[in-house]
């Protein structure tokens, strides 16, 4: 009997000492995210986001921040399918996550959001009408070692937002015959067109045409919102010539198609310049010919400006692309793609890595760092992958092909080599004795010397090009001016004048 009492009392001091150890054991978060009652008719799919914040400052809504930011929101990610209201989901934000997975995050107040990516959108702009999320939760002394699971319920719908069309602006909608035959489906263009004031004036008049274009991230609303009714106000207070402004939104699936022709996302620009555009002069009384058809647009408005005035250098008047993405890809925000052998994408031949941005300091984000928060945000819309869409061969599973592994940032020399059909400064030298006419004196791109993004370098490098193949093109590098604040001073007011002086050369002339 003693020895079994001794053997007892062995095997419940073993199991006491087990309980104890299990109670320590650590219990890394996770998160179970339902979809509220009412909030769908059927199954929902797609991409579920969680975003993880400092407790302060108080957040109604959690976004990513780039830059110096970068790291104080982390993202964990995963796709869903089928998800029914009422049912649930979890989510282990160490599998998928940026910057890191969230276990190894510090003890601390964090607030916390849960949002359901219906579109597959969230890179291009964020949260995109439909989308489904939580309320933020904001707790105290959370231990990501050994938190375990938290609930966040899908109860709030993100709206669809006003589309505000100022007095004098028409929205534009139109099935493109050509976009929808390659994709076999009808394919909307869409934009907002401001019509000078004195339009419902004067019957027989007509008007120059300018084309412009947005940057990455921006919607149909932002656009009737704030460059619709900019324009509009900068030709009622005289500021502007009076010109009909097609205000036109280049977003899609794929992030922006830049009005480029792409095995991708379609012929863009031959059914902007063969669909839209004949379309436009038959509805509006504008000029009808290349003089009176101008483009402009920022960053990658600016990109498919240049584009398109290369590309159709017949139909087009001129062109003032302002901070236009890259223009010669022997510097595409950093990498040389021209290069042989070919560079790193993450890395320079030093080992440093790329800034994204301009140095600011020692926490500015890098190129590496910005892909891997775009991979975990999305597949698709973000802007490294909308390059892809626009400029790379398609895959054998019918997605563009990836210029880099975004493990390692190792370029694919076949998809480097099929960008060159994108590289504008490119298409000069295939073609300078047939495009030095055509262009002469058409092109004034214009971008601040400190250019947020180093596309001031790109730009240098293309006027090197032009110089070198004796194309007149004007290139203006604005002291103290970045990316963000090139058009502070009046520069709209500079390009509207200088488009007037195109397409109404007498009357301009003569106000001088």
């Amino acid at each position: 009997m003693r020895i079994v009492r001794t053997r007892v009392s062995l095997f419940l001091a073993v199991l006491l000492c087990t309980c104890g150890l299990s109670a320590q054991a650590p219990n890394p978060l996770r998160f179970r995210i339902q979809l509220a009652l009412g909030m769908a008719q059927k199954p929902v799919d797609g991409r579920l986001l969680v975003f993880m914040a400092p407790f302060e400052p108080s957040l109604e809504e959690i976004v990513p921040e780039n830059g110096a930011k970068a790291h104080s929101v982390w993202i964990a990610a995963r796709e869903v399918r089928s998800l029914a209201p009422g049912g649930s989901v979890e989510m282990n934000p160490d599998e998928l996550a940026y910057p890191a997975p969230f276990s190894t995050r510090a003890v601390g107040g964090y607030q916390i959001m849960a949002l359901l990516d219906v579109n597959h959108d969230y890179a291009y702009n964020g949260a995109s009408a439909g989308d489904l999320r939580s309320p933020v939760l904001s707790l105290g002394g959370v231990d990501p070692a050994r938190t375990g699971v938290i609930d966040l319920p899908l109860s709030l719908r993100v709206p669809e937002p006003k589309l505000e069309l100022p007095p004098d602006t028409e929205l534009l909608d139109f099935v493109s015959p050509t976009l929808s035959e390659f994709w076999g489906r009808p394919i909307h263009m869409r934009g907002v067109i401001v019509l000078p004031p004195s339009y419902g004036k004067d019957p027989d008049r007509k008007y120059p045409a300018v084309y412009w274009t947005h940057g990455f991230g921006e919607s149909l609303p932002e656009i009737a919102k704030v460059s619709a009714k900019r324009y509009r106000q900068q030709m009622l207070d005289g500021k502007l010539p009076e010109m009909i402004y097609v205000l036109l939104d280049q977003s899609c699936s794929g992030g922006t198609h830049e009005f480029a022709d792409s095995v991708n996302n379609g012929p863009w620009g031959t059914a902007l310049t063969g669909d839209l555009i004949p379309y436009l002069e038959a509805q509006y009384r504008m000029d009808g010919k290349p003089s009176g058809r101008l483009l402009t647009g920022h960053s990658s408005g600016g990109w498919a400006a240049l584009w398109l005035q290369v590309s159709y250098p017949m139909v087009f008047g001129g062109s003032w692309p302002t901070a236009p993405d890259p223009s010669d890809f022997r510097n595409f925000t950093g990498p040389n793609l021209r290069a042989d052998p070919l560079p790193n994408f993450y890395r320079k031949a030093d080992h440093t890595p790329w800034p994204l941005m301009r140095e600011t300091g020692k926490d500015t984000q890098t190129l590496e760092d910005y892909a891997r928060q775009e991979r975990v945000l999305s597949e698709q819309g973000g802007q490294l992958t909308s390059f892809e869409w626009a400029f790379s061969p398609r895959g054998d599973d019918g997605h563009p092909q990836p210029l880099f592994d975004r493990n390692t940032g190792v370029i694919d020399p076949a998809v480097a080599s099929a960008w060159q059909h994108y590289d504008i400064a490119q298409l000069l030298r295939n073609n300078p004795d047939g495009l030095r006419a055509l262009l002469d004196g058409k092109i004034h791109l214009i971008v601040g010397a400190q250019d947020t993004f180093h596309l001031n370098e790109s730009a240098q490098l293309l006027q090197e090009t032009a110089r070198e193949l004796k194309i007149n093109i004007t290139f203006d590098f604005v002291p103290g001016r970045d990316h963000m604040n090139l058009y502070e001073g009046g520069l709209d007011e500079q390009i509207g004048r200088e488009m007037n002086a195109v397409a109404r050369p007498k009357a301009s002339a003569a106000a001088q």
